[in-house]
Parts: structure tokens; sequence; C-alpha cells
């Protein structure tokens, strides 16, 4: 069975649970406080920043901080958990197809899932504007090509973030532990984010990104750039790292 094939079944394995309908209630979290609050944007002024750019901004943070990392971690569980509740472990491991394969297969369905929930915002984000627009009379609206590459880059910057939601999942069986942790990581990066080692906490990655984006859009707001070094090398070590071991502890429970 080859890779492609695994990750179908996997697909077809979530479409009965409640995954989209948590994506879709993240986003309407998300974007509805915006709409019914988009006359503050008109007051951004000592920031320096429009109140278009500051609508949007102000929306993708909010996601970036705590709402997509909660979310997914509360995917990833229930993802890990859909195939533990019936036994179906069991019979995915009786194939003959190796437990790395199998892991990998499942992340790259949770790396979907959130990539679903950045189009499902950016998405969100047009609809939440249009209204805005009109109850404010004033154009809300960014150019498609600057949202989606805003949406990609945070989408990027996620994935050691995502590799380490995914490790905690594999390796700790029970649920409620898997989920405190996981949410009790995301808390630091506020703080994180304005030191020197923020690198070493992926947590911190998609937060990083938007804020810096917040100091190009802000003429009078400074914020730390983007620096590639040492942030990408650090960002592949710890993502090789959690999926290594990932793939070493997956399915060791059920085989015992």
């Amino acid at each position: 069975m080859n890779f492609l094939s695994l990750v179908g079944i996997e697909w077809n394995k979530t479409r009965r649970s409640k995954i989209f309908l948590i994506l879709i209630l993240a986003t309407v979290i998300l974007w509805a406080p915006s709409v019914l609050n988009a006359n503050l944007n008109f007051g951004m002024q000592a920031e320096g920043i429009s109140p278009e750019n500051n609508f949007f901004i102000q929306g993708f943070m909010a996601m970036a901080w705590f709402l997509f990392p909660a979310t997914m971690v509360v995917i990833t569980v229930m993802q890990n958990q859909t195939e533990r509740s019936n036994h179906g472990i069991l019979k995915m491991l009786s194939l003959p197809v190796g437990t790395a394969k199998l892991c990998m297969a499942k992340f790259v369905v949770l790396l979907s899932f959130s990539a679903v929930q950045f189009l499902m915002s950016a998405g969100a984000y047009y609809l939440s504007a249009a209204i805005a627009s009109r109850t404010q009379s004033y154009d809300f609206f960014l150019p498609p090509l600057f949202v989606l590459k805003e949406a990609g880059v945070m989408w990027a910057s996620a994935i050691p973030m995502l590799a380490f939601f995914w490790l905690l999942a594999v390796w700790i069986q029970t649920p409620i532990f898997s989920i405190g942790i996981g949410l009790t990581s995301i808390v630091p990066s506020v703080l994180l984010i304005n030191t020197r080692i923020w690198f070493l906490y992926p947590m911190c990655y998609p937060f990083f990104v938007i804020t810096s984006e917040y100091g190009k859009l802000a003429a009078n707001l400074e914020t730390a750039p983007v620096r590639l070094t040492p942030w990408l090398p650090a960002a592949g070590l710890i993502t090789v790292i959690c999926l290594s071991i990932s793939c070493f502890r997956f399915g060791r429970a059920e085989r015992r």
C-alpha cells in the first residue's frame, strides 16, 4: 500500500468525526468579535496602521496566539483517539505497512486540517470584511494575494508546532493529559516571542510571524523582524526530532 493510499484512508476515517464542526466553530469565534467591534479599527492612529490592515492583523493575531494552536491540540487528540476508541488502530497495525508510514500518514492529515483552518479563516475574513465594510461605510478589503500569502506563511511556520502536538498525542495515551499539556504549552508563547530564544519554542512561530508583519504595516510600531537564521535550522531540527520520536513510539502501546 503506497503512502497516498494511506493518507486517503486516514481522511476517510475523519469524515464522520466532529473535526470539521470544530473548525467551523473556531472560525466563527475568531471573526465574530472583529465584525462587532469593527469601529475600533479607526482608533489606531497612534500605531500608524490603516483600519483595513488592523482589521486583518488583529483577527489573525488572535488566531495565531491561541485559537489555532488550541484547535490543533484538540483535533490532534481526536484524530489519534478515533481509532483507539473502537480498536481500529489494531487493524491498521496488522496491515503489512510500517508503523512509521502509518504515523506519517496521520500527520499529513493533521497538516491538511491545519491548512483547511487557515483557508476557512481567510474566507471568513472576506465575509467579515464585507459585513464590516457595509456597517462602517469603509472598505476593509485587502488584496487576496496578500491575505493568502500571510495565511500560507503562518501555516508553514506552524509545522514544527504541529509536530510537537502530534508527539504529545502519540506519546501520552490519556487524552485529558495530552490536551492539558498541549494547551498549557501555548500560554508562554506570548512572553517568549519577546526573547532572543523564541526560535527554540515552536509554539511561538505563527504568533511571531504575524506580529512581525504587524510591525511592517504599522509605521509607528517596532517589532522584531523574522530572521531565517537561526530560525529555519532550529525549526527543521525540532520537526525532525518530534516526528522521529512519534514514528518510533506509534503503536507501541497497542502492540504490547
